[in-house]
C-alpha cells in the first residue's frame, strides 16, 4: 500500500511538472517567440538563434525546470507515502531532461545548464518539506 502511494504520487506528480514546464516555456516562447522559418533540425540556425537570445528567455526557461520541479514534488509528496523519495524523483527526471537538452542544443549558456542542473532537486525537496503529509505516529523528538 506504502509503495503503491509512492509510485501513484511520482505519476501524478510527473504529470504536474510536465504541464507548470510546458506552460512556462510556452509562456516563453510567447514573450520571446523564435525567428519565422526557423529550422530546428539544423544546427547553424538553432546556435544563431541561441547566440541572440536575450537573457529574460533563458531565464523563463530555468525557471520553467525549477517552477516545474516544485510543483510536481508538491504534487508528488502531497500524495506518496514516501514524501522525499517521491520529490527526488521529480527532481531527477528534471535534471534528466535538462541534460538531455545540453547534449541536444549545446549552445545554451553555461549559467542555463549549471542552474538547471542545481536547482531541480533543492526545488522538489522544499516542497516535500512544504507539501508532504504528516504522518501519524508517534511525536518527533
Amino acid at each position: 500500500m506504502q509503495m503503491g502511494r509512492t509510485v501513484l504520487g511520482i505519476v501524478a506528480g510527473l504529470v504536474a511538472m510536465w504541464l507548470v514546464t510546458m506552460g512556462v516555456e510556452m509562456a516563453g516562447h510567447a514573450l520571446y517567440p523564435p525567428p519565422p522559418g526557423l529550422d530546428p533540425r539544423d544546427p547553424a540556425q538553432v546556435a544563431q538563434v541561441m547566440a541572440a537570445m536575450p537573457t529574460g528567455a533563458f531565464a523563463l526557461l530555468v525557471l520553467a525546470w525549477t517552477l516545474g520541479a516544485f510543483t510536481g514534488a508538491a504534487v508528488a509528496a502531497r500524495i506518496a507515502f514516501h514524501a522525499n523519495a517521491a520529490a527526488i524523483a521529480i527532481g531527477l527526471v528534471v535534471m534528466t531532461g535538462v541534460v538531455a537538452m545540453i547534449v541536444m542544443v549545446p549552445d545554451h549558456p553555461t549559467w542555463v545548464a549549471a542552474l538547471g542542473l542545481l536547482l531541480p532537486v533543492p526545488a522538489a525537496l522544499l516542497a516535500a518539506r512544504l507539501f508532504a503529509r504528516p504522518r501519524k505516529g508517534l511525536p518527533k523528538l
